[in-house]
């Protein structure tokens, strides 16, 4: 019998997304390696460590403190995560349903994340718009970082349209099927950034890019606040369901097992749809001109919006305890120990989700309308965020790569290399366990956020032990970071090629309980409907504050402090 082989331009003619998923991946990565070589001066910081002045000297660009906070918050918060979701978030439901992607539009979608990245850099690099990442005026920065931004942001619109076209010509094709699992996820989840997307947008268009521009005076800083939040607490979900994507459908099977429920997975994405936008208000807790009554409402739905992720966190240990007793694994705790612990595409992910429970009971905390007057705006913050993005999403994508590249470039991964992965996710979660008990602890003891605390030495003296965890958590995060960029580029630049893994299919885990002629399963599957649904939940939850806000503008001047 014949023995079909392809070359990789074969591969790649067939199968033109890979190629496009690699030049998001790549990209990606590329900016959280130089974000995060900013992250050891913050945790130096808050460790009473100024070292600022060295890195003005090694890199005269850099301005201050608040210059490199603002670099290290776009391109690890910002833009990591965004060309991370682009990247899996449309290769998965390519790779699910057998069907190409519109790759003009894709490629378009590239060219807009790279050439708005660009444009926003160069203001960010020239201390143009160090405005702490978080578009608040009266901080006013260049235009062109707005209007770089803008781009960047809506090529996710593009984005978005690419999967909800590959679902409706699948859709077309199998009219009476439900939505296979890694398809819904990525519909639901785009679905979900769109609606969270529109405070940005509009406080983009009708504020940040005039006022940049010089076509208004001033911006109302309540106004602008409100419509970030709309979007700035969802974008915790835009990190977040990539990596629960990657989690459901594919670390069930590296686990050697298969994942518990299928139904789960998908009413765990259908909630986050609906609940993951109406919840800013808990952001702007201490803000003035907001009823107190609307803010009481968005704190609850902040608490519905975590039970989600508890589903989350129950599906996955199940399925993860079920693939340790596949592998032969006995007793009360055996199955842990017989789980591939040697593998960094398994040990990545769950190291991740191992640091997320402290992270999501923190988040509860932040929720809460009374609790979160006690650590609002200081260390506690970033240490919370910390274990959510810079560990469970920045290590799934990190073991990602272990089963990703390969299947794109069809480069093996060899014994070497694995190792090194596994020393790296270990440092890693090791060094961001150290810094979000430094974080928290001095949070704790009132130690504020984006704060240059280290040029006022005698002022935290009393957070001198948490500030000790934040030192050791810089040191290994750094030696973390430079084996894990050794590692990268070895495993993306070597020349050697196997076309059998290029062509292999993506490792989808099998599920143990299905979808099939569920009515439940039926009714998820009405995504337009639950969509009308999410908007209507929008409406109601801003619609009221947001025309009173509009009613009253009040704007002010805007103002350059670093």
């Amino acid at each position: 019998m014949a023995v079909r082989s392809f070359s990789m331009s074969q591969v790649y003619a067939a199968h033109p997304e890979k190629k496009l998923t690699l030049y998001f991946l790549v990209l990606g990565f590329i900016a959280v390696i130089v974000g995060s070589l900013f992250g050891p001066f913050q945790a130096l910081n808050y460790g009473n460590v100024d070292a600022y002045p060295l890195l003005k000297r090694l890199l005269p660009f850099v301005q201050s403190y608040y210059q490199g906070l603002t670099l290290h918050g776009v391109l690890n918060a910002i833009v990591f995560t965004q060309l991370f979701a682009q990247a899996v978030m449309v290769y998965l439901p390519a790779r699910e349903l057998g069907l190409k992607p519109n790759m003009t539009l894709g490629w378009v979608s590239w060219w807009m994340a790279f050439l708005g990245l660009v444009l926003a850099a160069l203001p960010l690099l020239s201390n143009e718009a160090t405005v702490l990442y978080t578009f608040y005026p009266p901080l006013k920065g260049h235009w062109a970082f707005y209007l770089g931004a803008s781009v960047f942001v809506l090529s996710t619109w593009v984005s978005l349209y690419l999967v909800l076209d590959m679902w409706r010509r699948w859709k077309a094709q199998n009219p009476e099927q439900v939505t296979p699992l890694a398809t819904y996820l990525a519909v639901t989840f785009w679905l979900m950034w769109f609606i969270a997307s529109l405070g940005l947008v509009l406080e983009a268009v009708l504020f940040l890019l005039p006022w940049s521009f010089g076509l208004i005076q001033g911006v109302d800083p309540l106004v602008a606040r409100t419509l970030f939040w709309w979007t700035g607490h969802p974008i915790v979900y835009f990190w977040l369901l990539p990596a629960y994507a990657i989690l459901y459908t594919i670390l069930p099977r590296q686990a050697g097992g298969k994942l518990l429920s299928d139904p789960m997975a998908r009413l765990a994405f259908l909630l986050f749809l609906l609940l993951s936008t109406p919840v800013g208000f808990h952001h702007q807790f201490a803000d003035p001109g907001i009823d107190p009554l609307w803010k009481m409402i968005h704190s609850v739905l902040t608490l519905f919006v975590a039970v989600p992720s508890l589903m989350t966190a129950f599906t996955l240990a199940a399925s993860l305890e079920l693939a340790g007793r596949m592998r032969g694994g006995k007793g009360l705790f055996g199955w842990i120990k017989a789980l591939p612990w040697d593998n960094p595409a398994f040990v990545a992910p769950v190291l991740g989700l191992i640091g997320f429970i402290p992270g999501g009971a923190g988040g509860i905390v932040n929720a809460s309308f009374t609790l979160d007057y006690v650590v609002h705006n200081t260390a506690w913050v970033p240490g919370h965020f910390h274990l959510q993005v810079a560990s469970l999403v920045t290590l799934t994508a990190m073991g990602s790569l272990y089963w990703l590249l390969p299947n794109l470039t069809g480069k093996p991964i060899s014994d070497g290399q694995r190792r090194l992965g596994l020393a790296v996710v270990w440092l890693w979660f090791i060094g961001m366990m150290l810094m979000a008990l430094g974080l928290h602890w001095a949070g704790l003891l009132g130690v504020p956020r984006r704060a240059h605390i280290s040029q006022v030495p005698e002022a935290y003296t009393h957070a001198a032990v948490p500030m000790v965890f934040n030192v050791l958590a810089g040191i290994v995060l750094l030696a973390a970071l430079l084996l894990f960029i050794y590692g990268f580029f070895s495993m993306l630049l070597q020349p050697r090629r196997e076309v059998a893994l290029a062509e292999a299919e993506v490792p989808f885990a099998e599920v143990l309980s299905g979808p099939e002629d569920r009515k439940s399963v039926a009714a998820m599957d009405r995504i337009g409907f639950w969509f009308a649904v999410a908007v209507t939940l929008v409406l109601l939850a801003y619609g009221p504050t947001v025309v009173q806000l509009f009613s009253n503008l009040n704007p002010v001047p805007g103002v350059r402090v670093w």
